[in-house]
């Protein structure tokens, strides 16, 4: 399996930013931004994001074609190809609005499981569960990082923030919320009639409850506050991750 062109150029991208960050001048993030900074942690943290969401799809994909369903590489999910689990508008560009103006990962894209193919039900939870995981993976991954790799502090920054990120997507994610990835790993297990339930509410259910968390701010802190938690268990700095989301979200 090769990564697609786009892959490598969201990872080109994230790149870029990382140098801009490393290279920008972090010291006044709290008073009269540096461009150059700004631009780097949004660059890192947006491409950064983006990558992260096709590799939580691809977590999905691969945890199913090994569980049975064979037709996902038929697909193109195996591919790291970001248009394979999107649609332009509701898996990527809104995610991307709902990030940049309140800073919450929004889930993007969806890849289509023949369930029927599945072994099983555990198999079917641990489908779903992949995506989530795979995010945390990756903020694991990235305050190992940060914790062992000497590093500009701009660069420190965004990447603290993007860390920290994953996990807020890691706990969103498995939120037992019809649409999310912790009702997919429950529904195997729950009866006929929640499961038709589930399926009536599920277009609208995340969105229902990310407007909860932008009108109801202590909903919106509690989760921070946990996600924040596990970030600076796995290694972060929740001050440096602070400091990231005051640059990425520097309108504010």
């Amino acid at each position: 399996m090769r990564p697609s062109p786009i892959f490598l150029g969201i990872l080109a991208v994230t790149v870029a930013g990382g140098f801009l960050a490393a290279y920008g001048d972090s010291s006044t993030v709290l008073s009269d931004r540096d461009p150059m900074f700004v631009a780097g942690v949004v660059l890192l943290v947006a491409g950064g994001w983006v990558a992260s969401l096709t590799l939580h799809e691809f977590g999905h994909a691969f945890v199913a074609f090994r569980g049975g369903d064979h037709e996902v590489a038929h697909k193109g999910y195996l591919s790291l190809d970001v248009r394979r689990y999107t649609d332009p508008v509701l898996s990527l560009v809104l995610p991307l609005i709902f990030l940049v103006i309140g800073g919450i990962p929004l889930p993007g894209g969806a890849v289509w499981i023949n369930r029927g193919a599945l072994r099983g039900r555990a198999t079917s939870s641990w489908v779903s569960l992949a995506g989530p995981l795979s995010n945390l993976a990756v903020g694991a991954a990235l305050c190992l990082v940060i914790a062992l790799v000497p590093m500009a502090t701009g660069l420190f920054y965004g990447l603290s923030y993007l860390a920290l990120l994953q996990v807020m997507t890691f706990l969103l994610n498995i939120l037992p919320v019809p649409g999310l990835d912790g009702w997919g790993a429950l529904e195997p297990y729950l009866s006929p009639q929640a499961r038709m339930f589930g399926a009536k509410v599920r277009p609208w259910a995340p969105l229902a409850l990310f407007a909860v968390f932008f009108v109801f701010r202590p909903v919106s802190d509690a989760l921070w506050f946990v996600a924040g938690k596990i970030f600076v268990t796995l290694g972060g700095s929740a001050l440096a991750g602070s400091v990231g989301q005051t640059a990425f979200l520097f309108w504010r």
